[in-house]
């Protein structure tokens, strides 16, 4: 499990650009003219974790696998997309399946790339994206509700329908206002804003350290919502390099972090996620879980049946197994706990599950 991520904004924002340097591919078509990506461009991107490879070493594991990230390059749109102007269409069913959204904004000035508006105005690129979403919403609560001519949508979900129309009709934000079990109907009913997204400033290279006056305009702007800043050029240039290349350049600049790995935290703890390990001679595997889930369902990210058949999980935090090396030696120096199907798996457990054949 890991979890799906679109890339959108306006055109030439730097969407196709920023892509390939996460995916570490020339799949997406960047060029200097409005709707360069038609079709969305998919990548599945290894989640690093330092933690996963130690495990992997101390096991002796025939196979290292990652969890992993799905970014998904939206077509760009414009105003007008929630009527079918641009390819307004094509974006609004793709964007319905993501699990988070980024947000894409141009931050830099260039004689060189022309913008959609002629201007550079950050906020506004961003408010027409939200508008556009909030309209396509609207639409799809009215329609919902026209179709529902074999009732087949109960009481309470025609007046959740209802209260999400008119909270979106003033411009309120459906996330903030419903409990989980509210927000999984809207997810479910194709709701674009339920999605939770962070807002990713593509600068030049002067100010990927420090942000400009655009991002400070953002930053005061959405001061309550995920924000980070990325200069997409300058992952484009690094993901050719040699893993030492890499480090020497980004200690050249002054980066700690790459774009990707700025993205894969903010995300995680966006979507309130956290990773538990399994390790043996087999292979060592991370597994993406939300934050405070139950053992027995834990299981069940593996396999359906472990879950249906558990009987309890033997489990080692990752600072005692990297400290005694094996399941065996930390049992043997009491730091292996027996847990039972409603412990709450921890960042960082590694687990072996117990199950019935």
């Amino acid at each position: 499990m890991g979890f799906k991520c679109g890339i959108v904004g306006l055109p030439n924002v730097g969407k196709s650009t920023l892509f390939n340097a996460l995916t570490s591919s020339k799949n997406a078509q960047a060029a200097n003219f409005p709707f360069c990506t038609i079709d969305p461009n998919i990548g599945i991107v290894d989640v690093p974790d330092e933690r996963l490879n130690k495990l992997s070493n101390l096991s002796k594991s025939n196979k290292t696998i990652n969890a992993n990230i799905t970014f998904v390059d939206i077509a760009g749109l414009v105003k007008g997309a929630s009527k079918g102007e641009g390819l307004g269409n094509k974006f609004l069913s793709h964007i319905r399946e993501v699990d988070a959204v980024v947000h894409l904004v141009r931050c830099f000035d260039s004689e060189k790339i022309q913008h959609v508006s002629k201007s550079i105005d950050p906020i506004n690129d961003l408010e027409t994206i939200k508008t556009e979403i909030l309209l396509a919403d609207i639409s799809q609560i009215e329609k919902k509700l026209q179709k529902n001519v074999k009732k087949k949508l109960t009481n309470r979900q025609i007046k959740l329908l209802e209260d999400s129309l008119d909270k979106l009709n003033k411009n309120e934000t459906l996330e903030e206002n419903y409990d989980s079990d509210n927000k999984k109907f809207l997810k479910e009913a194709g709701l674009i804003s339920t999605k939770p997204y962070i807002i990713v400033c593509n600068v030049d290279e002067k100010s990927v350290k420090t942000g400009n006056k655009y991002t400070e305009l953002l930053k005061k702007k959405y001061s309550n919502q995920k924000f980070i800043t990325i200069c997409a050029d300058i992952e484009s240039q690094i993901i050719d390099l040699k893993p030492d290349e890499r480090e020497n350049y980004m200690k050249n600049i002054g980066l700690k972090k790459t774009g990707l790995n700025k993205l894969i935290t903010t995300g995680y703890d966006l979507l309130n996620l956290s990773t538990f390990f399994t390790s043996g001679p087999e292979e060592s595997r991370a597994w993406t879980i939300r934050k405070n889930t139950e053992a027995q369902k834990a299981a069940g990210v593996i396999h359906s049946d472990f879950e249906k058949n558990f009987i309890r999980a033997e489990v080692v935090s990752y600072d005692d197994f990297e400290k005694y090396g094996s399941f065996e030696k930390a049992k043997e120096n009491g730091k292996l706990k027996v847990e039972g199907k409603n412990y709450f798996v921890k960042d960082g457990d590694v687990l072996f599950f117990r199950v019935n054949p």
